[in-house]
């Protein structure tokens, strides 16, 4: 099982790009996605494997959300 947390582009420089995850900011490798500041991407292992419409960024973090209010 993996888990993939998304979270917003704050900052890029070069191939790194600072990632905000509900206030927690840290380094994310874009190599793999092609994206811009305010994009959303869903993270795994310090990697963006995947970029998100907004929308769905929402969904998946306020399932987030419930699943740690219920634990």
């Amino acid at each position: 099982m993996c888990l993939a947390i998304p979270g917003r582009i704050t900052k890029i420089r070069g191939n790194e790009a600072e990632v905000d995850f509900g206030g927690v900011n840290r380094k994310v490798r874009i190599d793999l996605v092609d994206v811009s500041i305010g994009d959303y991407v869903i993270v795994h292992v310090g990697y963006a494997i995947q970029k998100l419409d907004e929308g769905e960024a929402r969904k998946s973090i306020e399932m987030f959300h419930e699943i740690l209010e219920i634990g």
